[in-house]
Formats: C-alpha cells, sequence, structure tokens
C-alpha cells in the first residue's frame, strides 16, 4: 500500500506539498489512502492552486511510479484534435495521417494519464471516454482493432463539474466515473498561513536551479504576502520568488504588491453615518425601553441592522457583484445571499 512509502509527511513525495495547514494535511492524508486503490480522482481548484502538484504527487506515491505519468491539456487542444491525441489514428485516418500515431492512453500505459481541464472536453468525446473508464479499452481512430490498457485516470478542473452537468455541458454518468475521489484544494488567501513556508520552499529552490546563494525573502515582504489577497494563487507566489532570486527587486516587488491591494481593495471612503441608521438603531432602544425585546433579541436585531449597513456600504464598491463583495467581506457567496434574505424577513 501507499503509506509505507512515508510514514512522516513531511518526506518522500509529500514533502512536494507545502503546507501546514489543516486543508494541507487532510489532502496529504487523502493521497496516502487512494493513492494505491486506482480509484479515478478528480481534483478541484482555481487556477494556480497546484492542481498538477496534487496529481503528480499522487502517481509518485503509487505503485505505477514506475510506468509513466502522461498530461493531456484538454482545454489547450482544439476539440477536433483531442480524440486523435487521446486515442492516436491509423493510417488513412484522415487527410495528413500518413502514418499510424499512438494516442496518450496507450504511452500512459502501466502508469497515470492526467487530464488537466477535464470541464473543457467535449461533448462529443465524452461517450468515448466513459467507455475506456469502463472496459479499459478504445479503437484508434480509423482502426477497428480494439486496444486494451491498464491506466489510472486522475482529472483536474477549475469548473463547477456539478453545475455543468446541471446545464448539459457534462454527462452525468461521466461525471460520477471519473469523480470517484474529489480532491478539493483551497485558493492561497484560504490558507495563508502556508505562505511563510512556501516563500521557504520556493527560495531554496530557485536559489539552487540559478546558483543565487544566501538568499532569503526579507521579513517585511513575508509580512506584506500575509496580506496580500493571490488572485494568481500559488503560482503567482512562485512567479514572485523566482524574479526576487534572480532579479532582487525587493522594492519593486512591494511596490506592485500594494498596488494591486488597492486595486482589489480600494481604501473605503469614509462614509456619514446617516440619521436613518442612527433611528433604526434608537427604535430598537425604545422599544427594548419599552419591554417588547429581550436583550437577546435587541443584540440579534441590532448587529443585523450593522451588518447590513456593511453589506449595502461593500456592495456600492463592487457595483452590486455579490460574489466578489463575499470575497471581501470574508464570507461565503451562500452565506452573503442567506444574510440578505434574513434581512429581508426581518423586515430592516
Amino acid at each position: 500500500m501507499a503509506h509505507h512509502l512515508s510514514a512522516n509527511k513531511e518526506e518522500g513525495p509529500l514533502k512536494n506539498i507545502v503546507g501546514r495547514s489543516l486543508v494541507i494535511q487532510r489532502i496529504k492524508d487523502l493521497i496516502l489512502q487512494v493513492a494505491d486503490t486506482d480509484l479515478s480522482v478528480v481534483i478541484y481548484g482555481e487556477s494556480g492552486v497546484g492542481k498538477e502538484v496534487v496529481a503528480r504527487t499522487l502517481y509518485a506515491c503509487s505503485h505505477r511510479a514506475r510506468g509513466p505519468f502522461v498530461k493531456v491539456n484538454c482545454a489547450a487542444i482544439p476539440g477536433d484534435l483531442l480524440e486523435s491525441e487521446l486515442f492516436g489514428y491509423e493510417r488513412g485516418a484522415f487527410t495528413g495521417a500518413d502514418r499510424p500515431k499512438p494516442g496518450k492512453f496507450e504511452i500512459a500505459n502501466g502508469g497515470v494519464i492526467f487530464l488537466d481541464e477535464i470541464g473543457d472536453m467535449p461533448l462529443t468525446l465524452q461517450s468515448k471516454m466513459l467507455q475506456v473508464l469502463q472496459d479499459q479499452e478504445f479503437c484508434r481512430l480509423g482502426g477497428h482493432q480494439e486496444i486494451k490498457v491498464d491506466v489510472w485516470i486522475i482529472s483536474a478542473t477549475n469548473q463547477d463539474l456539478e453545475k455543468a452537468v446541471e446545464e448539459g455541458r457534462f454527462r452525468q454518468d461521466l461525471y460520477y466515473r471519473l469523480g470517484v475521489i474529489k480532491i478539493y484544494v483551497p485558493p492561497l488567501r484560504e490558507r495563508k498561513e502556508d505562505i511563510p513556508l512556501l516563500c521557504d520552499y520556493f527560495a531554496r529552490l530557485y536559489s539552487r536551479k540559478y546558483n543565487v546563494s544566501d538568499f532569503e525573502v526579507p521579513r517585511y515582504l513575508v509580512d506584506l504576502f500575509m496580506k496580500y489577497h493571490w488572485p494568481g494563487n500559488v503560482r503567482e507566489l512562485e512567479n514572485y520568488i523566482k524574479r526576487l532570486v534572480v532579479l532582487g527587486d525587493f522594492e519593486e516587488v512591494e511596490r506592485e504588491i500594494l498596488s494591486f491591494s488597492k486595486a482589489l481593495f480600494p481604501p473605503k471612503p469614509s462614509y456619514p453615518v446617516e440619521d436613518e441608521f442612527l433611528r433604526k438603531i434608537a427604535i430598537e432602544l425604545a422599544r427594548a425601553e419599552e419591554g417588547h425585546l429581550a436583550l437577546k433579541e435587541v443584540k440579534k436585531r441590532v448587529v443585523a441592522l450593522v451588518e447590513k449597513k456593511i453589506i449595502d456600504i461593500v456592495l456600492k464598491q463592487t457595483e452590486g457583484n455579490k460574489r466578489q463583495a463575499a470575497d471581501i467581506l470574508g464570507i461565503s457567496y451562500k452565506a452573503l445571499l442567506y444574510k440578505i434574505r434574513e434581512f429581508e424577513e426581518m423586515e430592516i
């Protein structure tokens, strides 16, 4: 089984997944549990979070590590070429096919095929994929002979596949077949405690690569990195460290991060507290004085009034974009919708 490779999660292939946050520890545990099962895995997460690192670690922890690891980016290859890329073709299958060519599934035999951006796979190709998952066999384009393969399928996507199924863009049966195990890699802004470790990791990696001695990320920059929102996730942080190792332009990077932070979170204008807002709070206090409300209820209504005021301010900043507002407020989109509905029910 896989876990004989590394009882200590900081050793072996798992050391490439950098972080001590609870969510990263859970991902490492899950990798050890599923690495030798051959159960198909879908890795979810925003662009740049490290989905491929997770896929390669699954592979490296499994008995298939002796076989090939073959990556196919389903978004980068036009739909009509993707089929021949995956399954290969025989001579004469189409104009220009002057010799047979094996596909990625054949090349990955005995190892792993990593289907990146699986959500972009055309519907027409999804049925053939389903057949491969069920039978582990297929025909090349223009061929009649069934080719049998032994391949572990790991996929990744930055899309909501459940939503894609609902909208008819992704086959439900394929969705269930591909995602027996689901691994969610959170954005960097949700695991900021891992930033100092990632800085050290990339600093060591690129110092060795570019032969730079005594490099470390200054403390003030690490502190600034901890406050930044990281829309490009770990990949963005990695690129900054790589650049710092090569150019050493610490002040320029500081200026950039500060200007990006201002763009993401513009300084809040000083809003005068309107009389109407104060009047509503005064009414709640008056009702309490008259004995119409228990303290618990007063607290609930006054907190709701303040929350509503803050949400209104942020929604004004984002021009009504609720997803962006939820991000700025540090709550989930669903939580924001729930609060807005709650305010309506409370008639505040």
